[in-house]
């Protein structure tokens, strides 16, 4: 065991300063964007072209179902991700993590770019996609969770929501800037075009945002909620054998706040975070997939409509991600969860009818308005209440989990039994019943949960 573990008395960290705030909100947000960016490209190509560019053999409906499938695979990457980098940056801290986890995203999209189609090299062609996919998503498993752990750490208590709310925007940002490009190409070239080359230019584009965010990641400082935590010693968290030591050495008041940290019963945050991401999660997954494929596929709008559907609703979320953010700061996490998760169930049934209508603006209503309320204003929430609900000895692992455990569930699956269940009944109500179940989910989990408003981000322990 190191010795200085046991000192009864450990220097704070120096504050970090306006520029380092700056620097690391910079940072969050634009990993953030781009691992949505690389997503939304890939889930809206799913959607719209790669039924036909890898499985061509097969009927339309389930050339989407397979298409969503392979959509699906990159979250169980994800899984393994987040347990990786999770417990890389609980021990080691959060910077480093980040920096791997932007290489190995930016480098599998760039590649999806290049990759030859179906008609080229035959069945080598979705197995490479699916390779591709998995390696994009081991690398976004930590890069979300890393992003919000580190904008909660260094962000002052009091803007802790707002400040966090940037990894929503980012993921926002992503969004809009792959939808914008898709919606572009949708727009401009043929359909031959697009099938024969288009496609490939916005994953090609993505290798330019990757070297600049490389590179902002290098000057980084490491988040001052590690350097603080009582378990860290030279950078390094001490193993939980090296913890129960100094608990027996150290003086009653620091051996107390060390024994919180390993000796609490763990679980309980973690189911609650779980269902807190159910809402999001699953509505995302329904919302900005499969509905972009559903509309153009069932419905006689253009087939640029649902992704510009998106631009317009993730335009309007620069605006309710950072007032959620506020608001939580305000009033609470609790009661703005209760109050989002409401409004998307009674919303839900209302939105789908608006959708499948077949006119234009009622597909960009309801369209918005799925995205703002049960996606994006859930997704501020939840950037800042899972920080906060977990200790600083476990956050960054808990966290991913909790992420992609609920992406998997949810986001993952949700498109292919959508994609069942319309083509089973015909019908678009199963849709708006999964909106809702997604949503009670989070809604109970909310009531059940502390509020976390505020809370020490050093302290090792869950908030229950």
């Amino acid at each position: 065991m190191k010795d200085s573990a046991v000192s009864a008395e450990q220097p704070r960290a120096a504050e970090r300063t306006t520029g380092d705030l700056a620097r690391a909100a910079v940072s969050g947000w634009l990993g953030t964007a781009m691992e949505f960016m690389d997503f939304q490209l890939y889930s809206l190509a799913a959607a719209i072209v790669f039924n036909k560019l890898f499985f061509p053999d097969v009927s339309p409906a389930i050339g989407l179902i397979a298409a969503m499938a392979t959509y699906g695979v990159g979250y169980v990457a994800r899984l393994a991700g987040a347990v990786y980098f999770g417990r890389m940056g609980d021990r080691i801290g959060r910077k480093r993590v980040l920096y791997l986890t932007i290489l190995l995203m930016g480098a599998s999209t760039t590649l999806i770019g290049v990759l030859p189609t179906y008609g080229t090299i035959g069945i080598m062609a979705p197995v490479l996609l699916v390779v591709l996919r998995l390696i994009q998503g081991f690398g976004a498993g930590a890069e979300i969770a890393g992003a919000t752990v580190l904008l909660a750490e260094y962000a002052p208590a009091k803007r802790r929501g707002l400040i966090s709310s940037l990894v929503s925007l980012g993921t926002n940002s992503g969004t809009l800037a792959a939808s914008g490009l898709w919606a572009v190409l949708l727009a401009v070239l043929s359909e031959e075009q697009l099938l024969s080359w288009g496609w490939r230019l916005p994953f090609l584009l993505s290798f330019g945002l990757m070297v600049f965010a490389v590179w902002l990641r290098r000057g980084l400082k490491e988040s001052p909620v590690f350097e603080e935590r009582p378990d860290v010693v030279d950078g390094v968290a001490l193993a939980r054998e090296e913890v129960e030591s100094a608990v027996a050495e150290a003086g009653p008041e620091r051996g107390g706040v060390l024994a919180a940290g390993v000796r609490q019963r763990k679980g309980r945050a973690f189911f609650l975070a779980l269902g807190l991401r159910f809402g999001q999660a699953g509505n995302s997954g329904v919302v900005q997939t499969f509905l972009v494929g559903y509309i153009a596929t069932n419905l006689a709008v253009g087939r640029s409509v649902p992704t510009d559907a998106i631009v317009y609703g993730s335009l309007l979320g620069f605006a309710t991600v950072p007032l959620v953010g506020l608001l939580g700061d305000r009033f609470g996490r609790r009661v703005l969860y209760l109050v989002l998760t409401a409004l998307t169930v009674v919303l839900a049934f209302p939105v789908m009818l608006l959708i499948t209508s077949g006119t234009t603006p009622g597909v960009m209503i309801g369209m918005v308005l799925g995205l703002n309320v049960g996606v994006l204003g859930l997704f501020s929430l939840e950037s800042v209440t899972m920080a906060e609900l977990f200790g600083a000895r476990t956050r960054f692992t808990q966290l991913a989990l909790a992420k992609e455990i609920g992406g998997i569930l949810a986001t993952a699956i949700g498109p292919v039994v959508a994609a069942t269940l319309t083509a089973v009944t015909g019908s678009w109500w199963p849709i708006a019943a999964m909106l809702v179940v997604y949503s009670l989910i989070t809604f109970v989990s909310a009531y059940l949960a502390p509020e976390t408003r505020g809370r020490d981000l050093v302290r090792l322990e869950d908030a229950v």
